[in-house]
C-alpha cells in the first residue's frame, strides 16, 4: 500500500500538530481529525490521552500493527508535558509512522517540550494554529468567521456588539453565534444582538456612548431606551458618555503617532486608539466642550439634581451626537 503523505489541508494526514493555548481551537482541531477519520471509517478507534496516561511503551502498544488494519486516531494532549522517555518514544514513532493511524499532538508552543515540537515539524506535520486570542480585533475576526462558517450574514455592528457584550471567552462567543443563527432568520444586526445579549450593564452603557460619539443620534437613543428597560443604572450611562467624549478630546489634542505610542501617552489600550480615531471624525474642540457640559448636566440630573433622569439622559445623548457633527 502506498504511503499516505502529510498535507497541510488533509485532516487525515499521518501527523497533525495543534499549537497554541486556546482550548476551543485545540478541541476543534481534534474534532476535525476525528470527524474525517470516522467519515472514512465509522469504526475508527479514538484514543484521547493526557501525559500521565501516555507512559513509556504506551504509544508503541497503541500503534502496533493490527490484523484487521483498523483505522485509529491517537490524540496526545499537553504534549509539552510528556516525560523525557515518552518523548523519545514519540520521536521514534515519527520516523516510521503507521499507515492507518493518525497521531494528533496538542502542544502549547512555548519553550517547554520544544524538542518534540521541532521534531514533529521536521517530520512534516500538518500544523493547526490555535493561538490565545488576546486582542479585541482578534475576537471580532473570530465572530465574523463563525457567522461565515455557519453560512449566515451579520453586520459589522452586530459582530462588534456581540464581542462587547460577551467578552473574551471564545466558547461563549461561539455559543452566542450558534444561538443567534438558530433563532433568527435573515441578516443578524445590532438590534438583534441587543435583544439577546446587551442586558449586561457595562456593555449596554458603552453601546449608548459609542453610538452617540459617532453622531448616530437615533441609534444612540434606541440603545439608551433598551439599556434603561433592562435595568442599567443611569449613572453608568453618563459615565460611559463622559469616557467616550474625553477619549475624543484627548486623542484630538495628542501628537500624531503609532497607536502603541499614543496608548502609552494617553493611558488607553492600542485597540481603543484605533476605535476613537474612527469616532472622532467631525469633532471639533468646541464640540468636545459642548458635549462635556451636556454630560455633566445629565450626570447631575441622574444623581438627584433633576426630576426626570431619563429625559436628562436623552438630552445629553442628542447633544453629544450633534456635537459629533459640530462645525
Amino acid at each position: 500500500m502506498a504511503t499516505r503523505k502529510n498535507s497541510t489541508d488533509d485532516p487525515l494526514a499521518l501527523l497533525t500538530l495543534a499549537v497554541g493555548q486556546e482550548d476551543l481551537l485545540l478541541d476543534r482541531a481534534v474534532q476535525q481529525v476525528v470527524a474525517a477519520a470516522r467519515a472514512a471509517d465509522a469504526d475508527t478507534d479514538v484514543r484521547d490521552l493526557t501525559p500521565d496516561q501516555l507512559q513509556p511503551g504506551t504509544l508503541a502498544e497503541l500503534t502496533s500493527p493490527s490484523l484487521f488494519a483498523e483505522r485509529k486516531v491517537v490524540v496526545v494532549r499537553n504534549a509539552h508535558d510528556l516525560s523525557a522517555d515518552t518523548i523519545k518514544d514519540v520521536k521514534a514513532y515519527l520516523d516510521a509512522p503507521a499507515e492507518e493511524i493518525t497521531l494528533v499532538l496538542l502542544h502549547a508552543g512555548g519553550a517547554k517540550g520544544k524538542g518534540l515540537l521541532d521534531a514533529a515539524r521536521k517530520a512534516g506535520a500538518r500544523e493547526v494554529a490555535c493561538p490565545k486570542t488576546t486582542k479585541p480585533a482578534e475576537r471580532l475576526s473570530f465572530v465574523r468567521s463563525e457567522f461565515r462558517a455557519l453560512g449566515r450574514s451579520a453586520t459589522a455592528e452586530a459582530c462588534q456588539a456581540l464581542v462587547d457584550s460577551i467578552g473574551s471567552d471564545l466558547r461563549e462567543l461561539a455559543s452566542a453565534v450558534a444561538q443567534l443563527v438558530a433563532d433568527v432568520e435573515g441578516t443578524i444586526d445590532e438590534a438583534v444582538v441587543g435583544r439577546y445579549y446587551t442586558g449586561r450593564a457595562e456593555a449596554s452603557s458603552f453601546t449608548v456612548a459609542d453610538r452617540a460619539v459617532e453622531g448616530r443620534a437615533a441609534d444612540a437613543l434606541e440603545a439608551l431606551r433598551w439599556s434603561l428597560s433592562t435595568g442599567v443604572a443611569p449613572v453608568l450611562i453618563t459615565s460611559a458618555l463622559a469616557q467616550g467624549v474625553r477619549a475624543i478630546g484627548k486623542l484630538s489634542s495628542a501628537r500624531g503617532g503609532r497607536p502603541a505610542d499614543l496608548a502609552r501617552e494617553l493611558g488607553m489600550p492600542p485597540w481603543k486608539i484605533d476605535r476613537v480615531r474612527q469616532q472622532m471624525r467631525g469633532w471639533t474642540p468646541d464640540g468636545v466642550a459642548l458635549a462635556l457640559r451636556a454630560v455633566a448636566e445629565a450626570d447631575a440630573g441622574v444623581k438627584g439634581g433633576g426630576d426626570d433622569p431619563e429625559y436628562a439622559l436623552e438630552k445629553a445623548v442628542v447633544t453629544v451626537a450633534r456635537a459629533a457633527r459640530h462645525r
